[in-house]
C-alpha cells in the first residue's frame, strides 16, 4: 500500500470536486494531523466542505488556480471527486497562456483522460507537485483480505482467478478496469459506461428473460487498475452502490486488488455486503 505523504513535502491542497470522496479525503488528512488548504470548485464542491475551502474557482480557471498555488507556495496538489470533463476547446481557452493550438490538437486526439492528464501538466510546469487520493490518503484504499464476515467458496475462487486473467490481458488497449465472471465465462467487461451499468448488462445476460431464473453460480465482479493507469486521474472505486448492483446482477461477491482500489465509506460498504451476503477481500497484486 502506498506511503503517505510527509507534510514537510509542500503545502498540500486538495481541490474538491464533486461526491463524497473530497470530504473523506479530508476527514484522513485531519485524522494524520496533516494541514491542509483547500480549492473547491464551484457548483461541484458539496456543502459540507464549501465552508471550509480556502477558496473557489472555476473548474476552468486554470489561471486562477495557478495564481493561488503561486502565492501559498510550492505546493502537494491532491485532486478529489468528479467533475463534468470540459471540452478541448474549454481547456485551451483556460490553458492559452501554457499551450498553442498545435500542441492542444495534439492532445485531444487521446481522449478525456488524456485532456485531464494535460491540465495536471500545467501545474507540474508551474513548480507543483500533483498527488493521487491513493497517495495522499492511502488509509480509503481496499486493504488486502476480507473487508467483511462473508467468504469467498470455491466457485468463486475460480471466478476471480478468470477475472484477473481477463484484466491482465486486457489492460494493454486500455478497456476497462472491471470483468464480471462466472467461472470461466466472462459476462461483462467495463467500458466507458463504468462498473454500475457494467453489471446491469451482466444482470441481462446472466439471467433468462424477464429476470426469472438463478444467477450463473460463482458470479463474482472483479475489479482492478489497467497496467500503467495514471490513478491521479482515474483511481478504480466501489462503495455500498456497487455491493447493491453487484447482488442485483447476481454475485457472490467481488474482488478488488488491494491498495489499488478506492473505498468510499468503507465502514458502510462492509456492512452492505454482510447484509446482502456477499463477499468482498482485497487481492494481492497477481503474479
Amino acid at each position: 500500500m502506498p506511503e503517505a505523504v510527509s507534510p514537510g513535502e509542500g503545502n498540500l491542497v486538495l481541490i474538491a470536486g464533486a461526491g463524497r470522496l473530497p470530504e473523506l479525503v479530508a476527514d484522513s488528512l485531519d485524522r494524520a494531523s496533516k494541514p491542509f488548504r483547500m480549492i473547491a470548485l464551484r457548483g461541484f464542491t458539496g456543502r459540507p466542505l464549501r465552508g471550509r475551502a480556502d477558496a473557489t474557482v472555476d473548474l476552468l480557471d486554470l489561471a486562477a488556480t495557478l495564481a493561488l498555488l503561486k502565492e501559498w507556495g510550492p505546493a502537494v496538489v491532491v485532486p478529489a471527486g468528479s467533475v463534468a470533463r470540459p471540452s478541448a476547446a474549454a481547456i485551451f481557452n483556460a490553458g492559452a497562456a501554457w499551450r498553442n493550438r498545435d500542441t492542444l490538437r495534439e492532445i485531444a486526439g487521446g481522449g478525456d483522460d488524456r485532456l485531464l492528464r494535460a491540465a495536471l501538466s500545467l501545474v507540474e510546469e508551474n513548480g507543483h507537485r500533483v498527488l493521487g487520493v491513493h497517495e495522499a490518503a492511502p488509509d480509503l484504499l481496499c486493504p488486502e483480505g476480507p473487508l467483511g464476515v462473508v467468504k469467498a467458496d470455491g466457485e468463486a475462487q475460480a471466478s476471480i482467478a478468470t477475472g484477473q486473467s481477463v484484466l491482465k490481458a486486457l489492460s494493454p488497449f486500455d478497456v476497462g478496469q472491471a470483468v464480471a465472471v462466472a467461472g470461466d465465462r466472462v459476462l461483462a467487461v467495463e467500458g466507458p459506461e463504468g462498473t454500475d451499468k457494467m453489471l446491469a448488462r451482466a444482470r441481462a445476460l446472466g439471467r433468462k428473460p424477464f429476470g426469472r431464473g438463478r444467477p450463473n453460480a460463482g458470479t463474482v465482479l472483479v475489479k482492478a487498475p489497467k497496467a500503467g493507469q495514471d490513478l491521479r486521474i482515474d483511481l478504480p472505486a466501489v462503495g455500498p452502490r456497487t455491493i447493491r448492483n453487484a447482488h442485483a446482477a447476481g454475485c457472490a461477491g467481488l474482488a478488488l486488488r488491494a491498495g489499488g482500489t478506492l473505498v468510499i465509506d468503507r465502514a458502510a460498504t462492509a456492512a452492505e455486503a454482510d447484509r446482502l451476503g456477499l463477499f468482498v477481500i482485497g487481492l494481492g497484486d497477481p503474479a
